[in-house]
């Protein structure tokens, strides 16, 4: 959430900042809202006091022995009307907070502005596009050649959008994994963590996804319900919700794996053939928290982590900044690294790594403190994908596939395979 304050002192500069991401503040009500806060805050408070003044005259006369009636009749009469402005408080407060859950973060400065994906900036390359000299399989054609990726028999036991994999595909699909475990463990410094796949409304709140993306979460029926994860993300980030981290514990970096789970609502006719948009698939995720200060080169670090990955792998890929009408909810700034996919003959997204400054941490009140005698602090958390796993294997297969429907293994997975240095029909 952006800060209350901010809204209330800056809010036409908000308005401002928010219009290149496409999102409309409704300025006119949030004023009105406010100010009908302010007045029944103030009426409330003065009911309030008259009541306690009344209480407290009505108690003297009584032990005195006089007549207090009629005070007692004034003080249900204050009563009376402070029911009815409190009803009215609570119910301009919940449509006030209603409204402030719904603004996105502001973008920072340096996001370019543009209302889609044809609009983001491409920043950098690296490698090229290898040269097959014959027309590319796509990783369905492969699999299915290989006879160890279904999605026939995925459909027959579940629906659309899910896969089989079996033998050396399904092998490569896990060491993929714990490459990736092993190289942001041991070489860059992250935390390994397992969490919980179902997570409370609270925790997808903290992060983000609800109440805006309500649709995208599978729930169970519950009551109260819990929500198939949709990125490892929310449970890692949460936590530290409702904590007070010391500081000398920043910069925290942690790295997990978990299947993720989405319902993809709005993606009807949109890459439905293979493994590129799934309902459950695979993902090793990256977090940080840090010092507020320290969160754009942390954005850098983040990033460079990721396509670490890419550089081992010998996958070509490109960075591109997302553009104002691209970027997610919660976030301040996003580079999505896109992989290149031979079959589809161009550079798909294979990971987001964002930075949401503080705008998580306010849902989710997660607070540091430099000393123990400082007032807390809001921390800023940022994550991304390091890498997501099925759409690496994707890009393996597809960059490394041979003439006869067989591809090749990149040296960097091979340990992680017992030595296996291709996978044939």
């Amino acid at each position: 959430m952006l800060d209350s304050q901010l809204l209330r002192n800056d809010l036409e500069n908000v308005a401002e900042k928010l219009a290149p991401r496409g999102f409309s503040l409704d300025v006119g009500r949030l004023q009105d809202l406010e100010r009908k806060r302010k007045t029944l805050q103030t009426e409330q408070q003065e009911l309030q006091a008259q009541r306690n003044k009344s209480a407290k005259e009505v108690g003297r006369l009584k032990a005195s022995g006089e007549d207090a009636q009629h005070l007692i009749d004034e003080t249900a009469g204050i009563g009376t009307r402070l029911v009815t402005v409190d009803e009215a408080l609570s119910g301009v407060q919940a449509e006030l907070d209603g409204l402030l859950k719904s603004i996105p973060n502001i973008p920072h400065e340096s996001v370019p502005s543009g209302s889609s994906e044809d609009d983001n900036i491409e920043i950098r390359r690296w490698g090229e596009p290898r040269e097959l000299g014959f027309d590319p399989l796509d990783h369905v054609s492969i699999g299915a050649g290989l006879k160890m990726m279904d999605f026939d028999v995925a459909a027959k036991i579940t629906g659309s959008r899910f896969v089989v994999m079996s033998d050396a595909l399904a092998r490569l699909h896990r060491a993929l994994i714990q490459f990736m475990l092993d190289v942001h463990i041991l070489e860059n410094g992250y935390r390994e963590t397992y969490v919980p796949y179902l997570v409370n409304s609270d925790s997808l709140f903290g992060t983000g996804q609800l109440p805006k993306f309500a649709d995208d979460q599978f729930m169970t029926a519950t009551e109260p319900p819990y929500y198939l994860i949709p990125t490892a993300e929310v449970p890692v980030t949460n936590l530290y919700a409702e904590t007070v981290i010391d500081g000398h514990e920043l910069p925290i970096k942690r790295v997990c794996h978990t299947p993720c789970f989405r319902s993809e609502a709005g993606s009807y006719g949109k890459d439905t053939r293979g493994m590129i948009r799934q309902h459950q698939f695979e993902k090793v995720e990256l977090v940080q928290i840090v010092e507020p200060e320290r969160s754009w080169s942390a954005l850098e670090e983040l990033t460079a982590n990721a396509e670490g990955i890419l550089q081992r792998l010998d996958l070509p890929y490109r960075v591109v900044t997302l553009c104002g009408g691209d970027l997610g909810f919660s976030a301040a700034k996003t580079y999505d690294l896109e992989v290149w996919l031979p079959a589809q003959n161009k550079y798909r997204e294979i990971s987001s790594c964002s930075n949401f400054e503080a705008f998580q941490a306010r849902r989710m009140q997660a607070r540091y403190k430099k000393t123990s005698s400082d007032k807390p602090q809001l921390v800023h958390t940022l994550n991304g994908s390091g890498l997501a796993v099925g759409r690496t294997l994707v890009a393996v297969m597809e960059n490394y596939q041979d003439e006869n429907g067989s591809f090749s293994i990149p040296s960097a997975l091979r340990p992680y395979m017992g030595g296996l240095t291709s996978i044939k029909p």
